[in-house]
């Protein structure tokens, strides 16, 4: 097989949640194991940092990733979804992995596969893993996919475990209530191994400490490291200043992550930083400001409040549950109050809308559309349920077509925000706008 086959065959032949939801989600470990030990075990040849959370765990991943490669450490990456192009999950100093190894691991692996009928996921997590340990990365930050406790990612034990926050998604796979949710999340920390908490949140503080009492593993909550506040933002960086709660000392960091929800990631990856330090990964101070300040360009995250163009404003953001969405629309009220929004929106059809189309102004203007995938809810369905929130406008089946003609639509003094779904974001085209 060539790279493209190899791709097709991992979409088409494997279970994929992405695609197909819930039914390819595995309630164990048994398949992840089992492809780790035909393969000798790589989730037990390199150190690692393990992230989980509703929201952030991405984008704190790439953070704590650019810091460590800044610091000069071999580096390894794995998130997911990818956006534009499998690689993207799997990537070692910024680097997507080798087509060539993608090919080889699937066949290699074909006769496994045929034996534990590994989902998507599954097999990715062995490769990434696999890659990890050829490559000989002196770290890698891993994040999890969905939960933690039952999590594909959740056989290896990291030096450091990191759990972002705690907010209400996947509601049919993790819990209906926050403590559930928590519980799940809190799968990923291991005895005698700290944790870090990125938020606290009354529901979830003792889930968490309950946990790590059990599990003997000392526990941080990074608002008890640093407390951090915006003092400027946009168009190009977002500039915080950063407080050590137990000196007092204050500086002043940039980012060009742009999103002001990014202030509590970067609050968890500096706290991380900090713990980092007597797990045998220092980074020195210049290393943190200079890779927080270009951690696209050393990870190439994309979809996190991506500006796209201006006049009128195009903005990206992957943003696809409650609080996600909330926070992109109080940066939408804070940024540009007085502008006409107008929002490109598409979800999956197995996410509960109701809480969240309820968040969206009446008075904005709408495109709704959807991805293609079999996951995705029509964009006839999502108009009948937006209209009961009084959220008005057409339908497309294509979000580019979507985006034109808001596009076509927009004043240039006008916000344009693409959000709802990794999927939808992964379809656009902004070279063609």
């Amino acid at each position: 097989m060539n790279y493209k086959q190899t791709i097709d065959y991992l979409y088409s032949q494997l279970p994929m949640f992405s695609r197909i939801g819930s039914a390819a989600y595995k309630k164990d470990l048994h398949n992840t194991l089992a492809l780790c030990e035909a393969l000798g075990k790589p989730q037990q040849q390199f150190k690692s940092i393990h992230i989980a959370g509703t929201n952030g765990k991405g984008s704190t991943s790439h953070m704590l990733a650019a810091m460590l490669q800044e610091a000069g450490y071999k580096t390894g990456l794995y998130t997911s979804p990818h956006i534009r192009d499998f690689g993207e999950r799997i990537k070692v100093n910024g680097e997507m992995i080798e087509e060539d190894f993608v090919i080889h691991f699937t066949e290699k692996t074909m006769a496994i596969q045929e034996q534990v009928r590994p989902s998507f996921f599954e097999l990715t997590v062995a490769m990434a893993f696999d890659y990890f340990t050829q490559q000989q990365v002196d770290v890698a930050v891993i994040e999890t996919g969905l939960g933690g406790r039952l999590d594909s990612t959740n056989v290896i034990s990291p030096v450091l475990s990191i759990i972002t926050n705690i907010g209400y998604d996947h509601m049919n796979i993790l819990g209906n209530t926050l403590e559930e949710i928590a519980f799940e999340k809190a799968g990923i920390i291991k005895p005698n191994t700290p944790v870090l908490i990125g938020e606290t949140h009354p529901s979830t503080t003792g889930v968490f400490l309950e946990k790590a009492t059990q599990c003997e593993a000392d526990i941080s909550f990074a608002e008890n490291v640093f407390s951090i506040v915006q003092t400027d933002g946009l168009p190009s960086m977002l500039t915080v200043e950063i407080t050590d709660q137990k000196t007092g000392e204050k500086k002043m960091l940039e980012t060009d992550l742009l999103g002001s929800y990014q202030i509590k990631n970067i609050r968890t990856a500096i706290a991380a930083r900090k713990l980092l330090k007597d797990l045998g990964f220092p980074i020195a101070e210049a290393a943190m400001f200079s890779s927080l300040s270009r951690v696209k360009q050393l990870t190439g995250l994309m979809g996190r409040w991506e500006l796209i163009k201006e006049k009128p404003t195009l903005i990206f953001d992957v943003a696809h549950n409650e609080a996600g969405v909330n926070v992109v629309l109080e940066q939408l009220q804070a940024n540009y109050p007085r502008c006409n929004w107008h929002f490109v929106l598409g979800f999956v059809n197995d996410k509960s809308l109701e809480k969240i189309l309820s968040l969206f102004p009446a008075s904005a203007t709408y495109y709704f559309t959807n991805a293609h995938i079999p996951r995705a809810l029509p964009y006839e369905n999502l108009m009948q349920q937006a209209a009961a929130f009084h959220l008005a406008g057409k339908g497309y089946d294509d979000v580019n077509t979507a985006i034109r003609a808001a596009l076509a639509s927009a004043e240039e003094a006008d916000v344009i925000m693409v959000c709802g779904s990794f999927f939808i974001i992964a379809e656009t085209q902004p070279g063609t706008y």
